[in-house]
């Protein structure tokens, strides 16, 4: 597994360059872009994880997550996410820590890969931000819940079906929490539903706050 070298420190200092460059401008509220990965370099800023029902050990869940080039929807690289079916049941996905700031807003929005369109729920695109790392698949929202509906909701996310169309389709969801929080987790991933091994690729994922 990959092991994250926080970049906190990193936005932090990028963060006060950005908000000494916009000392004195007077307008509408700007936002800041906390990350945008295309998956361009290696994973070095992300871990990858993978979580089971209680009915069967890890070991038993077949997953795998590492960069590809067969399929992007910006630049030549993506992130591919195997996950097999045989339980029904299983989450793969990956975290990454960001930097908050002074935020009391955030948005977020990715690009999800499914090899062909389905009337029948296949598989979810699960993501999670919020102030603690997710370690389960129960730490994600709930079946067909995206935060942005949600008011000051305690992490932001979303749990939507993939394979709604074939190819390329834009997730995005909206957090307001009700105070800035101290730390600030990404995750993003896939969750299985139906008995059969799938291939989904995840893209140009976009943080901004305000």
């Amino acid at each position: 597994m990959t092991r994250r070298r926080s970049r906190r420190d990193v936005l932090r200092s990028g963060a006060v360059v950005t908000l000494g460059g916009l000392a004195g401008c007077v307008g509408a509220p700007t936002r800041d872009s906390l990350l945008s990965e295309g998956f361009e370099s290696e994973l070095d800023s992300w871990d990858s994880h993978a979580h089971i029902g209680p009915e069967e050990p890890l070991s038993a869940f077949e997953w795998e997550i590492e960069r590809s080039r067969t399929q992007a929807a910006t630049g030549d690289w993506s992130l591919e996410l195997f996950t097999e079916g045989d339980h029904d049941d299983g989450t793969a996905w990956v975290s990454t820590e960001l930097d908050p700031g002074e935020a009391t807003s955030f948005s977020v929005s990715l690009q999800a890969w499914s090899e062909s369109e389905s009337f029948n729920t296949l598989r979810n695109l699960v993501a999670y931000l919020g102030p603690t790392e997710p370690t389960a698949e129960g730490d994600f929202p709930d079946p067909g819940a995206n935060s942005t509906a949600v008011p000051e909701a305690p992490f932001g996310g979303l749990r939507e079906p993939l394979h709604l169309a074939e190819g390329w389709r834009e997730y995005s969801f909206e957090w307001e929490p009700e105070s800035t929080p101290e730390s600030l987790f990404l995750a993003v991933g896939v969750s299985v539903v139906w008995e059969a091994d799938a291939t989904h690729y995840l893209d140009d994922i976009v943080v901004t706050a305000e």
